[in-house]
C-alpha cells in the first residue's frame, strides 16, 4: 500500500474532507449557540386573520416559553406546537421560525356551539374540547348536547337538521341527548320534550318530526290550559303525550279533559306497539 501512489492520494483526500467537514460542523454548531440565536419572541397571530376571542395573547406566551426549549436553530416546532395546542381554546396552531430569534404561532380558536355532557364544550366544527364554560356564553347561549363518546358530529349535524324542520313552527332545539341505545330525544325552547326514538332508515327521524310539525298547530289550538311536556312521536300512526292540564278531543265536537300529568295518546289511527 505505501508504495501505491494512488491509493495514498485518495486516502488523503478523504481525510482532508472528513477533517473539512468536522470542521465545518464544529464551526456550524458553535454559531448556532451563540447568544444571538436564542430564542426572544414568540408571536401569536390568527391563522385565518381574525380578531382571537378567548386565547389572550400575553398570557398564552407566559405560560408556553418556559416550556419551549433550544434556540432558534435547535427547538422542536412539533413539540413547540403540541404545547401551543394544550391551550384552552386552541384548536389548531402552526409554528414557523423567524430569523434571527423568534417564533411566530399561528392560532385557530375553537368556536363553542354548546355544552357536551358535564363540563365540556361542542365546537361548530364537531369537536369536544375543555375550557371556561363561562366564557362560552359570553358569546350567545348554549344548547346542550349529550350523546356517546365519538357521536358528536352526528349530534352536531342532527341539531342542525332539526333548526331546519323545526322552523316552520318557529321552535328551536335547546338540547339534544342521543342514548346509549342511539335514540334521539330533543327539548324545544318551549319546554317541550320530543321523544323521537330510533333510525330505522335515514328517514325515520325526518318523517317523524314532520308529522309532529303537520299536527302542531291543532294541538296548540286545542290547548285550554297550561303547556305540553312532553311527546312521544315513536308511534307509527299517532303520538302520546303529557301536560299538566291538557284538553285532547274524541272528536271535532266533544273535548275530554285529561288528568293532571297523564300521559295521552292522540292517534292518528289505532297506535300499535312503540318502536
Amino acid at each position: 500500500m505505501w508504495h501505491d501512489v494512488r491509493a495514498l492520494n485518495a486516502t488523503a483526500s478523504t481525510l482532508l474532507a472528513a477533517t473539512l467537514l468536522a470542521g465545518i460542523a464544529s464551526g456550524v454548531w458553535w454559531l448556532s449557540q451563540r447568544p444571538m440565536f436564542t430564542l426572544r419572541e414568540v408571536r401569536i397571530e390568527s391563522l385565518y386573520k381574525i380578531d382571537l376571542k378567548h386565547v389572550n395573547e400575553l398570557t398564552v406566551r407566559n405560560s408556553v416559553l418556559g416550556k419551549i426549549r433550544g434556540n432558534f436553530f435547535t427547538t422542536d416546532l412539533e413539540q413547540v406546537r403540541t404545547t401551543f395546542e394544550a391551550v384552552p381554546w386552541v384548536r389548531r396552531a402552526t409554528v414557523r421560525r423567524e430569523w434571527p430569534n423568534g417564533l411566530i404561532v399561528e392560532v385557530e380558536e375553537h368556536e363553542a356551539l354548546g355544552t357536551w355532557g358535564e363540563g365540556r364544550l361542542l365546537s361548530v366544527k364537531g369537536d369536544v374540547f375543555t375550557a371556561n364554560i363561562a366564557e362560552a356564553d359570553d358569546d350567545h347561549e348554549l344548547p346542550a348536547f349529550v350523546g356517546p363518546a365519538g357521536s358528536e358530529k352526528d349530534v352536531l349535524a342532527r341539531f342542525s337538521e332539526l333548526r331546519s324542520w323545526f322552523a316552520p313552527v318557529k321552535l328551536v332545539p335547546q338540547e339534544l341527548a342521543l342514548s346509549s341505545r342511539y335514540a334521539w330525544t330533543v327539548k324545544l325552547d318551549n319546554g317541550m320534550s320530543v321523544e323521537l326514538g330510533r333510525e330505522q332508515d335515514k328517514n325515520t327521524v325526518k318523517a317523524r318530526v314532520q308529522r309532529l310539525v303537520g299536527v302542531y298547530p291543532q294541538l296548540v289550538a286545542r290547548l285550554q290550559e297550561g303547556r305540553i311536556d312532553t311527546i312521544d312521536m315513536r308511534y307509527p300512526n299517532g303520538l302520546a303525550l303529557s301536560s299538566a292540564a291538557l284538553t285532547v278531543p274524541t272528536d271535532a265536537t266533544k273535548p275530554v279533559k285529561a288528568a293532571a300529568k297523564k300521559k295521552t295518546k292522540t292517534p292518528t289511527n289505532k297506535p300499535t306497539k312503540q318502536i
